[in-house]
């Protein structure tokens, strides 16, 4: 049975290959865009099974007229994905303050503000699906790309509760966490600007290996989202989706070195507790 999705951050990378699949395999979807013909080829293939919504991710406003237009043309829409994104790299102290700003605006507030639209209307339609693209920097770090962690670990974070929230109104969650993945990612990333005195750190490890395009990328982009739309098909699939052996071993070994921290603490923490 075919399925209508509404999917943000469709011009390129993750999000175009997810629409290219939906709609190739008969499904109908809703791509935003930030210029209205960087889909036109798609459009003229696929006809009314993909309408092409404008959409800045940073217009709050527009993001719930947007949602509110694609639930009333659709009549229903069983998976929201929200997708619109990019990387902020740099060490903290070379980022600039609207570097910053924009960042958490797009990566977090964003994708907040998308979920907060599409709730009444799930509600009102008696459930469905949302997926959050996240990262496996959403579970783990990596020097140079502190911001983007931030807003990754935070977007869990909020997800995880609002999944809690809303679980009795048959909606749920995906979190998919794809590990470095050949797409335009790297071509996308915004820099700070380099400080000579980090070179000789870990954060200018991470940078010459960006730079030099030996940081080890094994993702594809084309099986990567396979599994994300197979995962979203499955009737009670798991909260957190890792994609990728990369994405599986940091995850799994940071995990570990948590739960061994944090059992090491217990008599600290039970001390913490009041008498009786």
């Amino acid at each position: 049975m075919s399925k209508t999705w509404f999917i943000t951050g469709t011009s390129s990378g993750l999000g175009r290959e997810m629409t290219e699949q939906l709609l190739s395999r008969g499904d109908s979807v809703v791509a935003t865009v930030r210029r209205a013909d960087q889909l036109d080829a798609l459009q003229a293939q696929y006809g009314e099974r993909l309408v092409v919504l404008t959409l800045d991710i940073l217009d709050t406003a527009g993001i719930r007229s947007a949602v509110a237009d694609a639930f009333q043309r659709m009549g229903r829409i069983d998976v929201v994905v929200s997708n619109a994104g990019y990387g902020l790299f740099g060490a903290a102290e070379e980022l600039g303050d609207a570097q910053i700003d924009q960042q958490i605006a797009t990566n977090l507030t964003g994708s907040i503000q998308l979920i907060r639209a599409a709730l009444p209307h799930l509600r009102q339609q008696g459930g469905g699906r949302i997926m959050q693209v996240s990262s496996e920097g959403g579970q783990i770090t990596y020097p140079n790309f502190s911001l983007y962690h931030a807003t990754k670990w935070g977007i869990e974070g909020f997800v995880e509760a609002v999944a809690k929230e809303v679980a009795p109104f048959g909606i749920d969650f995906i979190i998919a966490e794809p590990g470095p993945t050949v797409t335009n990612f790297g071509a996308g990333l915004v820099h700070g600007k380099p400080m000579d005195v980090y070179e000789a750190t870990p954060a200018g490890d991470v940078r010459r290996a960006v730079t030099s395009g030996s940081f080890d990328i094994k993702g594809d982009a084309a099986r990567t989202v396979a599994a994300m739309i197979a995962a979203a098909d499955m009737e009670r699939p798991a909260l957190r989706l890792a994609l990728g052996s990369i994405t599986y071993r940091s995850i799994s070994t940071a995990l570990a070195e948590r739960l061994a921290a944090i059992e090491a603490q217990r008599d600290v923490a039970f001390s913490a507790d009041r008498d009786g």
